[in-house]
């Protein structure tokens, strides 16, 4: 594959300290999804399909991929657009890892064409962003 061809992915990684327990309920119950990341019909089953709706007005098409309990998460995150440069066929992808203060969170959303810089300086600010919600929603829990 030629440079100019390779897909890009952005990874965000952040120390939280909340045990994985509780990162991970924040990460797949449909009702907490809604509260860091976007309204959905998430379900933890693989092959499942969902939707996530932002803010926006926009709708993402997404399947859930792959499943570990505790520690990876992956689904597919796609978005139709007659542009180009903005629509999107991605994979994101959540791997916890437990440490002492907590758990070590790994985002990372592949599939990024390298003429989407938009699209892909916009999903690097995104995730920073929902990490930060995700945080306080993975603390508030009982």
């Amino acid at each position: 594959m030629s440079a100019s061809t390779e897909l890009r992915s952005v990874v965000v990684e952040r120390e939280i300290a909340q045990p994985a327990s509780r990162i991970w309920k924040a990460l797949t119950q449909s009702h907490l999804i809604s509260e860091w990341l976007m309204n959905n019909d998430f379900d933890l089953k693989v092959g499942h399909k969902f939707k996530l709706r932002g803010e926006w007005g926009g709708i993402l098409d997404c399947e859930v991929l792959a499943i570990e309990p505790e520690r990876s998460l992956s689904y597919t995150w796609n978005f139709a657009n007659d542009d180009p440069l903005y629509a999107l066929q991605s994979i994101v992808t959540y791997t916890l890892t437990p440490t002492v203060s907590g758990t070590h969170l790994r985002v990372e959303q592949s599939g990024f064409h390298p003429s989407q810089k938009q699209a892909y300086g916009g999903a690097h600010a995104g995730w920073k962003s929902f990490l930060d919600k995700l945080e306080t929603v993975a603390a508030a829990q009982d």
